[in-house]
């Protein structure tokens, strides 16, 4: 049987790549996490995992081979909050971390599947995997780039000893703007599709930031992507370990934030058979309101990000993203029914 680590599993990502994984048949895999926010459990309770094991013993049991052989390691555990400030901790968790589980994994015989992050872009307004491309805004962009960086120096500037084989597969997903089923731990890190569902329920209406950065009210774009398309393209990873490289994760496809949140309100309000409404008249309703843009955001903040799918569709991975609207009328869906 086919082992399987996947590190922050009772997370968002990590949790719903478990799922995708059960439901290929998988089932003989290593959940790794830390539990001290002990309502994550929820994430894994109708999972089937062979074990689950704390994030402060994992990683060195790993290394002394406590674990027998482990095809592929999907590494999720990270320090996601953008605005954590402690430099020091978030390099010892997003970037030590990973550095010793890279080279456990190339002792021990098992490929690296690993969550970077669109926030290694940060300032920039080109989103293509190339260093002149990548100015991170915070410690957390900095603590995902720096570790993409060392995978550079140790697969090769274009993973050729991967590719050639002199290393197991190393594959680095940056997730772009990802929102869907099982975000609910994340606290003010949730996407804003979660956020507003939660406030359309609680105030009867949403609330975007107002006009900053050169962009109208709600007319700051973000390349949105659905948890079903990380999922699945995660997996065409696993599918091709001969593969290995950087690699954009996203849609393509850059929308404005009014597009979530018109797409939040019309998805419940045909949900109680009512009609769905356009921004305009969300606005004029009262159902969309835009507050000032917080000052503890200015300077730190992307208005516009865009996947460049270049790579990945150079890989052959031909997996067509849901739009917005599509995903999140799924997502909402799901809310719902959560009662």
């Amino acid at each position: 049987m086919t082992r399987i680590v996947v590190t922050g599993a009772a997370g968002f990502i990590g949790s719903n790549l478990i799922r995708g994984l059960n439901d290929r048949g998988l089932s003989d895999i290593i959940a790794v996490d830390d539990l001290t926010q002990g309502d994550k459990f929820r994430n894994l309770a109708d999972l089937q995992i062979a074990d689950y094991v704390d994030a402060d013993v994992f990683y060195n049991a790993f290394e002394a081979d406590a674990y027998g052989k482990v095809e592929a390691i999907f590494h999720e555990g990270a320090c996601s909050d953008t605005m954590e400030s402690n430099g020091k901790y978030m390099m010892q968790n997003n970037y030590a971390t990973s550095v010793q589980l890279y080279q456990s994994c190339q002792k021990r015989g098992a490929r690296l599947l690993y969550a970077s992050s669109a926030a290694t872009y940060g300032g920039s307004d080109t989103f293509r995997e190339a260093p002149a491309f990548e100015h991170p805004l915070n410690v957390y962009g900095y603590s995902k780039l720096l570790f993409d960086q060392r995978m550079r120096r140790e697969c090769g500037p274009a993973f050729e000893n991967a590719l050639a084989g002199l290393t197991r597969q190393v594959a680095g997903f940056r997730y772009f703007n990802v929102y869907g089923p099982h975000e609910q731990h994340k606290g003010r890190m949730a996407s804003v599709a979660f956020h507003q569902f939660n406030q359309f329920k609680a105030e009867g209406k949403v609330k975007l930031f107002g006009d900053y950065g050169g962009y109208a009210a709600g007319a700051q774009m973000r390349d949105f992507v659905f948890i079903d398309d990380v999922v699945a393209v995660n997996l065409w990873f696993f599918d091709h370990p001969e593969i290995s490289g950087i690699f954009n994760l996203g849609t393509g496809r850059s929308q404005p934030f009014n597009d979530v949140a018109s797409s939040v309100v019309n998805a419940l309000r045909q949900s109680n058979g009512q009609a769905p409404l356009t921004l305009e008249a969300l606005v004029s309703e009262g159902l969309l309101e835009y507050i000032p843009f917080p000052d503890a955001l200015r300077g730190k903040y992307q208005c516009y990000t865009q996947a460049d799918l270049s790579a990945l569709r150079a890989t052959g991975c031909d997996h067509d993203f849901a739009d917005v609207q599509t995903g999140v009328a799924r997502y909402v869906q799901w809310l719902a029914q959560q009662g």
